[in-house]
């Protein structure tokens, strides 16, 4: 199969965990006998600092003309100053738009042998497997109006948070979908006791469930969610919630499960795919070598699942860094105590080494 894909490596870490997805996907098309086909295109600051536009068009072209993107991440204190539609941010919330991502997928997996990199106790976490279900294109994240006003000392700040019935139906369904392949239960999480916009949410989630009575549907509001995750994190299977919420509580889940280094996304529904990692730039450590792959190269595993449909490939990948782990390779982030720390590269090295072994071992079985 041709796997044609649009790199964009973004800003800080974004560049070198990207390097490493790109090793893992080249060892396993070779492996599988599949032909990639990359371009590689700015975006963010990266993209500012060379044309003056955080999604320059040609940027845009590339990926709409594509099967599927791979997105390292956006993000600098270089260019916090900027007005807003210039900040390196909305590049990637004008990306989401221009492919029409309007449902984000993001799994949060306990690995065994990461059980003592997260934060809580070992009987607490064993056996997490999350999947958040997040809306991607509505909310406060893209409601209108929006501004700051007034003097100086007296200013105001608007936000609006928006969302129609057509909207929540989609990303209830794909949730309910996701449900059917799992383990049958959907958590929706909003603020109905307080938001005209949950009330919608809850109401439009409800009738959707009907037609999928295989299905058990709860609701919770978002606070009682985000506590329940850390006292019982093994009770949740998919979480289907609106853009901000769904954006905090997969950084949670990130905390909970050893880091947020370790989590990959896929963005779809639109007319192409978006997948990237869930940790941000991370300026503070850019360029160090001491980033963690693992999210980005998983979220390469994401982009054969979800595009092309290569379940063997996907899987190849996720038992390559389970393995990996079982093996005690470890990054900075989930180095814990005498765990020997290895780089950015070494990390990547290693689940392509790995790929190449399982690879080998299938041929001689």
């Amino acid at each position: 199969m041709l796997l044609r894909l649009t790199i964009l490596p973004g800003d800080g870490i974004g560049a070198e965990v990207t390097e490493q997805a790109v090793l893992v996907l080249q060892a396993v098309a070779d492996v599988f006998g599949h032909q990639l086909e990359l371009q590689q295109k700015l975006i963010g600051g990266a993209a500012l600092a060379a044309a003056n536009d955080p999604l320059p068009a040609d940027t845009i072209q590339a990926c709409l003309s594509s099967s599927a993107v791979l997105l390292g991440a956006v993000g600098s204190p270089a260019f916090d100053h900027y007005p807003r539609q210039q900040r390196p941010e909305a590049g990637l919330l004008r990306l989401r738009r221009e492919l029409g991502a309007y449902a984000n997928l993001r799994p949060a997996v306990c690995f065994p042998s990461l059980i003592t990199s997260s934060p809580l106790r070992a009987e607490l976490i064993r056996g997490t497997d999350i999947m958040i279900v997040r809306e991607l294109l509505g909310g406060l994240y893209f409601g209108e109006p929006r501004s700051i006003s007034g003097e100086a000392g007296a200013r105001v700040a608007i936000n609006t948070m928006t969302y129609d019935e057509p909207s929540v139906e989609r990303i209830a369904r794909v949730a309910f979908d996701l449900g059917m392949k799992r383990r049958r239960r959907v958590l929706s999480v909003d603020k109905a006791n307080v938001l005209e916009c949950s009330r919608l949410w809850r109401e439009v989630v409800t009738r959707c469930s009907k037609d999928y009575p295989v299905v058990q549907l709860s609701h919770m509001y978002v606070d009682s969610a985000a506590m329940s995750l850390v006292q019982h994190p093994r009770d949740f299977d998919v979480v289907l919630t609106e853009n901000m919420f769904g954006d905090i509580l997969s950084d949670q889940a990130g905390g909970v499960v050893g880091s947020l280094g370790l989590l990959a996304s896929a963005s779809i529904g639109g007319k192409v795919w978006l997948y990237e990692p869930v940790h941000g730039s991370a300026p503070d450590i850019a360029g160090k070598g001491i980033a963690n792959p693992l999210g980005a190269i998983l979220s390469a595993a994401m982009l054969l699942r979800h595009s092309f449909q290569l379940e063997n490939e996907a899987a190849c990948i996720e038992n390559a860094v389970n393995e990996t782990l079982n093996q005690g390779f470890r990054t900075a982030d989930l180095a814990r105590g005498t765990d020997k720390t290895v780089s950015t590269s070494a990390m990547g090295h290693q689940v392509v080494e790995t790929v190449k072994k399982a690879a080998l071992k299938e041929r001689l079985a």
